[in-house]
């Protein structure tokens, strides 16, 4: 009997590319973490879905435009396609934190909008939420998915707070995504 795959979303600033208390502001600035894009490519061609999920209320806040952080997205997309792999979806939230959007992070806005682009629900369908942050990790578990906390980016803060919730936890992307290929292979 084959095991159904999870569906893997990826918050992205801390897990897939380095990040910035200055903000990623352009194409240059994006820069990806040590192993992300190999592991992003080798769950896709081991027939994971794979979705980003990030906020990027450096829009809202003016340090960058939509055209520039489609560039960015484009530069991962191309990488990932350049290793085999494919990201499936990417969504955003442009907001910036006071205004009372319902996709930011936190909330679970974006994750739903992929539930209705599959027509799937994830507390019905195998889902697993990647992050850096505590927002992250509550976005994912109030859709059902299961939390996973890598320890780059803002991780390690992220570790010692007090969350009353189960989470696993991986040294970064590259862990998990060798854990994950192992259980389903």
């Amino acid at each position: 009997m084959t095991q159904i795959k999870p569906i893997i979303l990826l918050d992205r600033d801390g897990v897939i590319n380095a990040d910035s208390k200055a903000y990623v502001k352009s194409v240059d600035e994006w820069q990806p973490l040590p192993g992300s894009i190999k592991s992003i490519a080798a769950l896709s061609k081991a027939g994971f879905k794979i979705f980003v999920v990030t906020n990027q209320s450096g829009i809202a806040r003016g340090y960058y435009d939509e055209a520039t952080l489609g560039a960015m997205h484009e530069k991962m997309t191309q990488l990932v396609e350049a290793e085999g792999g494919q990201i499936d979806g990417i969504q955003y939230c442009p907001h910036g934190p006071d205004d009372e959007c319902q996709c930011r992070k936190p909330k679970p806005g974006m994750i739903e909008a992929i539930e209705k682009q599959l027509g799937v629900d994830f507390t019905q369908t195998p889902a697993i939420m990647v992050g850096d942050s505590l927002r992250d990790l509550q976005a994912g578990r109030a859709r059902g998915c299961q939390p996973v906390l890598v320890l780059s980016g803002n991780g390690r803060e992220t570790q010692y707070k007090e969350i009353d919730f189960h989470f696993d936890i991986y040294t970064d992307l590259a862990a998990f995504s060798i854990a994950l290929l192992h259980k389903y292979q």
